[in-house]
């Protein structure tokens, strides 16, 4: 399930609706991680279609299905699933989508926060979806795909770049009215309960949670800053300890000699000569 039969989307991340109409049509320049996940989205797939046995392995193994109750004991199910896909035409729109989408978010937010966020998004659709079978709004049936994580990076691209131009029913649209389309139009099917109800399902969670993680960002900044000071204003407050036992030391030092010093006393004194020794080498 998933993009395959859906009419999604090339984005043009050279395009720019400001003030000037035109745009430059180009492809993106490709980025480390965005590179190994087309190796191996490609890879698994025409493995599975060659490999027959190995086809049927993965897609018992490695899908999501929400029938089995085994599910609950392999959450790996979450992440293996978003690297199979069910037809040429499905790995085909959701490769293009990370193939144009990928390499600005991951230049943005670097590769590793790039792959969590990619990874979490297939996670959410992955969760959704069987939480709609389980209080029974959807029939069950397997599901495989990066359709979440392909649309969780269009709603960050649409919260971030909103002046990116994506190709909509062959016709250049700004990104987000794409993703409002999109949006409303995997909330109708799922309330119909339409054809791809489940990998709709999966859209609109990855896209959630694409969103959430961008709006998030500002919050996330603020409570690393606070650990961060918290964590340094400890650091100071040690090292000021440390300074007022080591001015303790250095008077009995001088007051009764270096004989007179505890065990516990030696080994303070011996290890803030070396940091200081340490400090001076780097200085």
């Amino acid at each position: 399930m998933g993009l395959y039969d859906r009419d999604y989307t090339q984005a043009d991340f050279q395009s720019r609706f400001r003030n000037a109409p035109q745009m430059r049509m180009s492809f993106p320049r490709i980025t480390p991680v965005v590179k190994w996940l087309l190796i191996i989205n490609i890879a698994v797939f025409f493995a599975s279609i060659v490999i027959r046995p190995l086809g049927d392995f993965l897609f018992t193994w490695c899908s999501v299905y929400p029938a089995s109750l085994a599910m609950a004991l392999q959450p790996w199910r979450l992440v293996t699933y978003q690297f199979l896909h069910g037809s040429i035409g499905h790995i085909l729109f959701n490769m293009l989508g990370l193939f144009f989408l990928g390499p600005t978010l991951e230049r943005h937010w670097g590769g590793r926060k790039f792959l969590i966020f990619y990874l979490g998004c297939g996670v959410a659709g992955g969760l959704f979806y069987p939480l709609l079978v389980a209080v029974d709004f959807l029939s069950v049936g397997p599901m495989v795909g990066a359709s979440g994580a392909i649309l969780g990076m269009l709603a960050a691209c649409a919260i971030l770049f909103p002046h990116f131009v994506v190709f909509f029913f062959l016709f250049p649209v700004p990104i987000r009215v794409a993703s409002i389309v999109l949006t409303f139009f995997y909330v109708a099917n799922l309330l119909m309960r339409g054809q791809n109800a489940g990998g709709d399902a999966a859209h609109l969670a990855g896209m959630a949670a694409g969103a959430l993680y961008v709006f998030s960002q500002p919050w996330r900044t603020k409570i690393k800053l606070k650990i961060r000071s918290a964590q340094w204003e400890k650091r100071i407050v040690q090292q000021r300890s440390l300074q007022i036992e080591l001015d303790r030391i250095l008077r009995k030092v001088h007051d009764s000699g270096i004989r007179s010093l505890t065990s516990k006393e030696k080994k303070t004194l011996a290890q803030a000569t070396k940091a200081q020794q340490s400090r001076n080498k780097y200085s």
